[in-house]
């Protein structure tokens, strides 16, 4: 069904925009930030029918309005920072006072706001906000989207698909796939009797046990793929090549190293890290030179979301049965 279709290219395309946003945040690469309001404007007219400009083309340096419909009479914040305090901070400017016919929208654009939306806010300036209804997030957007009628996500999935990238090609992804594990695979290891993972076991039990927040909806938005790699991995293993474990192998050593990095302070930055490791390392190798950044970066994800399934990076839970792997 095409309604299933655009739904889930535009949920998948959303999620991955909020996860990046939220982890280069972290360590201060913002260039994603500064984009997002003209995403959002054309994004949320699109959506809900609003008639939104930037302020900012209207009026220099506006503090706590970036978006504003005259029409609608809304007023809009847009905000990779989901806390009470920046609400707050928001609803307090001054600028508010020339506007207290309008309403006040908040979105929250790379984090769950479940729990601003039961909150109670200083509005010194008396404008139209109703927290319930007014703070909005990927969720909450997700939700609207997926009961519009088609002809809405049609328009959605179009300008998505032109601002955040192509529909994934299975083809091409396949065949990418394969070209990074011959890249990785070419590395020199030594196969040690002693490695050992688990078969299965449960996937949120070691995000929590890592304390991974950050990169968990990396981690759940790539881990579909396992069973495409899974079957890529064995089809290579049935030459005898046993690529998979040299791969496998290359993805460990990484982590293995930025763990004897003393400089991170959390285990979503070593994460990320990897990587970021991983895509450096393929884009200095002409093999690659055909690949885009984006179908590179889709790959990288896959490889090291699946190492972290299949155990070679980061700590297993205590209890799990190891078996003899790869």
């Amino acid at each position: 069904m095409n309604r299933s279709r655009y739904f889930d290219y535009i949920e998948e395309k959303l999620n991955t925009l909020a996860t990046r946003i939220n982890s280069r945040g972290k360590i201060n690469i913002l260039d994603l930030h500064i984009h997002s309001e003209d995403f959002y404007l054309n994004f949320m007219n699109l959506l809900y029918g609003w008639k939104l400009v930037n302020l900012n083309n209207v009026k220099q340096n506006v503090e706590g309005i970036d978006l504003i419909d005259d029409t609608n009479k809304l007023i809009v914040q847009v905000s990779s920072t989901s806390t009470k305090q920046k609400v707050n901070s928001a609803l307090n400017k001054e600028i508010l006072s020339q506007y207290s016919d309008y309403r006040f929208k908040f979105i929250s654009i790379s984090k769950d706001a479940t729990s601003l939306r039961s909150s109670v806010f200083e509005n010194p300036f008396s404008v139209d906000f109703t927290p319930e209804n007014d703070i909005l997030d990927t969720q909450i957007v997700l939700r609207d989207i997926l009961s519009s009628d088609i002809e809405v996500q049609k328009r959605i999935y179009d300008f998505i698909k032109k601002e955040l990238g192509r529909e994934l090609d299975i083809v091409k992804l396949d065949s990418n796939l394969a070209t990074i594990i011959n890249i990785l695979s070419k590395e020199n290891f030594t196969i040690m009797d002693n490695l050992s993972t688990i078969n299965s076991f449960e996937i949120d039990n070691k995000i929590v046990f890592n304390e991974l927040t950050v990169t968990k909806m990396i981690i759940d938005d790539y881990k579909i793929h396992y069973g495409k790699l899974d079957k890529k991995y064995k089809e290579f293993d049935k030459q005898g090549s046993n690529k998979s474990f040299a791969v496998l192998q290359f993805i460990r050593k990484q982590y293995i190293k930025l763990c004897s990095d003393k400089s991170f302070e959390n285990s979503d930055l070593i994460f990320l890290k990897v990587i970021e490791e991983l895509n450096c390392f393929i884009k200095n190798n002409n093999e690659c030179a055909d690949i885009s950044f984006e179908e590179l970066d889709l790959c990288v994800n896959i490889l090291v979301v699946d190492a972290f399934i299949r155990c070679k990076i980061f700590e297993n839970p205590e209890g799990y049965d190891y078996v003899t792997s790869r």
